[in-house]
């Protein structure tokens, strides 16, 4: 007879047990096809946001501004690098960076100040999209700024309201100018949200007696280039005096904790299907306990080691086959519904993790490679669990199972 044909009639016999054993598996890849999408989601939208919302995928600065960041560590041949890499194809934005107070009416606060140009920004980040207030900055208003929303708060700033920036000059001049607010940002991280107002790179300049250079140049690369041969290429123009980093480098800390938490996903799975593998082995090892005799019956009449051992495994893998199906059928439909709609975590949207925020909204994001790999892992578990019930099986010896149910 065979091999399938028997291990299918096989695993009837004991309608119960069969059900049980494939229902745990099954729920088991309901959970894992869910789950993977879900935290897969979280971690390509943290990153995303902290790349296109913070850094950006590659930084361009004086080898010491990192390390010590000033108002005179500047890059004077900016416009030079930024010509060059656009040579490359690569989008690449200006920075200013500097620090003052910033006041409104009887309220102030230490402030990150952030001079832009708008037209170059839209090609690397998403912030004018982040706007939740407001609009985003424009040439046509060069005194109007745009504020992050815990600054909003704190200094009682809202559309129109009047903003007073104190700084000193790169010439050591105390200055100071009054700017309107055009615009309040969304969540985007604890820093920018709590203390940075966005400016124009010339009403920087005009305020911070900064004719030029700039502070850092951000760098897009495109979606065919790696992160490395992106750095690579940027590092071949920017020149001697320049320091090439990438976001991971930038920030070590954000990268680590994305790490980790791939891995810790990769442990819940284990977690998770080592309890299936504990429902496998014992369940199989009753099965062959109770068949004993018929296992001697089979090798006393011709069947060889491998075939009993083949036929053990077929069992296992044809129920690990019907979970397969009970489990993506049940995931069908909270698969579309993640990564559709979503679960709406409007209470904790904007708490920030190692200063990335979180979506208001968590939507799970689903390829053919976080959809197969809780599969194969199903199968490879439901292997290992079965071969020691079936290496069992294989070693009966005829004579032996006769005497033993007798």
């Amino acid at each position: 007879m065979n091999l399938f044909v028997m291990a299918w009639r096989n695993i009837w016999r004991n309608q119960r047990r069969t059900l049980v054993t494939v229902a745990a598996m099954g729920l088991a890849l309901f959970v894992e096809l869910v789950y993977s999408g879900l935290i897969q989601g979280i971690l390509e939208n943290m990153q995303d946001d902290f790349i296109e919302l913070e850094t950006g995928h590659l930084q361009v600065h004086t080898p010491a501004f990192l390390d010590q960041p000033s108002l005179h560590e500047f890059l004077p041949d900016a416009e030079a690098i930024l010509a060059r890499i656009d040579d490359l194809g690569y989008p690449a934005a200006p920075r200013l960076i500097g620090g003052g107070l910033a006041a409104s009416g009887e309220f102030s606060s230490g402030v990150t100040l952030r001079g832009l140009d708008p037209a170059r920004e839209s090609g690397i980040t998403r912030l004018a999209a982040h706007v939740q207030e407001g609009v985003w900055l424009d040439p046509a208003d060069p005194k109007g700024v745009v504020v992050g929303r815990g600054l909003a708060r704190t200094l009682s700033l809202g559309i129109g309201g009047e903003l007073i920036v104190l700084s000193q000059g790169t010439d050591g001049s105390v200055c100071n100018d009054l700017y309107t607010v055009r615009g309040v940002l969304g969540s985007v991280a604890s820093g920018t949200d709590r203390g940075t107002v966005f400016m124009l790179a010339d009403a920087f300049r005009e305020l911070l007696v900064l004719p030029d250079g700039a502070h850092e140049i951000v760098v897009r690369r495109p979606p065919e280039v790696t992160l490395d041969d992106a750095k690579a290429a940027v590092e071949g123009v920017a020149g001697e005096g320049a320091r090439v980093m990438t976001w991971r480098e930038i920030q070590p800390v954000v990268g680590q904790m994305l790490d980790s938490t791939e891995a810790m996903m990769t442990v819940i799975y284990l977690i998770l299907y080592l309890a299936v593998a504990i429902l496998v082995l014992n369940a199989m090892l009753m099965a062959v306990f109770e068949r004993i005799r018929e296992f001697g019956v089979l090798k006393a009449i011709g069947a060889g080691p491998f075939r009993v051992f083949g036929l053990i495994l077929v069992e296992s893998l044809l129920q690990a086959a019907l979970a397969t199906v009970v489990g993506g059928a049940l995931a069908a439909p909270a698969i579309w519904f993640m990564a559709t709609r979503g679960i709406d975590v409007g209470a904790i949207g904007g708490i920030d993790m190692m200063g990335v925020a979180l979506r208001p909204i968590w939507q799970g994001i689903y390829t053919p490679q976080n959809l197969r790999l809780p599969v194969i892992l199903l199968f490879v578990i439901v292997t290992l669990a079965v071969l020691y019930p079936a290496l069992k099986a294989a070693r009966i010896q005829p004579v032996q199972a006769m005497r033993q149910n007798r």
